[in-house]
């Protein structure tokens, strides 16, 4: 059996201040959806784990990310998203155009030297993936499309259709556990027979139905509808015929329910080492019922109360540092053996 991470890199404030620099500020991160942006002069502001950024489309058609982070006195420049002429700091009113150049600076031609070169905000990289936008806090890197890596196939191979998906419902939560072990509670389905008795009935979670797949730095998991299952939910809604649930690293997950067209996609940050925050937008397809949409949101509600209780749990278990490491079942948690193997490379630990 394979050890796992050491119990106290899931509450060490140091292990997370060098994930923050070595693993998120390096990562694609959900920032929002392409609707949002679709316009010149509309914008959508996201945090990117300890990172605030703005994701404004120009007058020139051209979709720009930056630090929402002021040059004068680092206060956050925007906030929510709508449309907008420019970029103004809410604290001294230092303006800046929607290409990130410092516009105005109220006074500024009364203070010797003053110059608004080398002032802009500082850009971050941004890409979209059918209605999704993505953000990186560093300039430089791998580019979406490799960071997605065999996904978007995935994705296609699962029934959904992008193009034909309209957004119902964004929805905010807390975790109290380290963003890792939250993680690693959605890339195993070893507990789902015991902790989600619910989710059991509905899925073949069985070793011999349920498939586990990694590539390079994704993983997924297909669970089939089980036979015998309880009759009239969103399972019999459509032509998608099994469970997809998909993870992109290091914090980003996508969720296709079987029945009609759906898909649900959550981005994790850690808020602190013993609490997760995320979000969470689902997706319908046009003509999905209201019923069939319940019916999801329920389950996934159901589900994630479920395992907010179990992270909780696992957390409190690794800060009593009793048990400095545990033990991975090699075929079962191989997703989180292939997760831990990637935190452990970047880390360099």
């Amino acid at each position: 059996m394979t050890a796992t991470l050491a119990a106290s890199w899931y509450t060490d404030p140091e292990v997370l201040r060098d994930e923050q620099r070595l693993i998120f500020r390096d990562a694609w991160q959900y920032a929002g959806r392409a609707e949002q942006v679709a316009e010149p002069g509309s914008y959508l502001t996201a945090e990117l784990g300890a990172v605030p950024v703005v994701v404004v489309r120009g007058r020139d058609g051209a979709l720009r990310g930056f630090a929402n982070v002021c040059r004068h006195r680092g206060h956050l420049v925007m906030s929510g998203a709508g449309r907008c002429t420019t970029l103004q700091c809410p604290y001294h009113a230092w303006t800046y155009d929607l290409d990130g150049s410092l516009r105005a600076a109220p006074r500024g031609e009364h203070e010797p030297g003053f110059s608004r070169d080398g002032l802009a905000l500082v850009p971050v990289a941004v890409d979209t993936w059918g209605p999704f936008v993505f953000a990186r806090a560093a300039a430089d890197g791998p580019s979406l499309a490799e960071a997605l890596g065999e996904l978007p196939g995935v994705l296609e191979s699962s029934g959904v259709r992008l193009d034909g998906l309209r957004h119902v419902r964004r929805v905010q939560w807390t975790l109290d556990a380290n963003w890792k072990a939250a993680i690693e509670n959605y890339l195993e389905c070893y507990h789902c027979p015991t902790a989600h008795p619910g989710l059991a009935k509905l899925f073949d979670v069985s070793a011999e139905a349920y498939a586990l797949h990694t590539g390079e730095r994704v993983s997924w998991q297909i669970g089939p509808r089980r036979d015998g299952r309880p009759g009239g939910t969103f399972l019999d809604a459509g032509e998608i015929a099994a469970a997809h649930w998909m993870w992109a690293w290091p914090n980003l997950t996508l969720n296709v329910e079987p029945g009609a067209q759906n898909l649900s996609i959550d981005a994790w940050f850690p808020d602190g080492p013993a609490r997760t925050r995320g979000v969470t937008d689902y997706f319908f397809g046009d003509g999905v019922g209201d019923d069939v949409v319940e019916g999801v949101l329920e389950f996934s509600r159901s589900v994630g109360e479920e395992d907010a209780r179990l992270v909780a749990s696992v957390q409190r278990g690794l800060a009593s540092g009793m048990v400095p490491e545990g033990r991975l079942m090699p075929e079962s948690e191989r997703l989180i053996a292939h997760f831990q193997a990637l935190v452990r490379a970047a880390l360099d630990r």
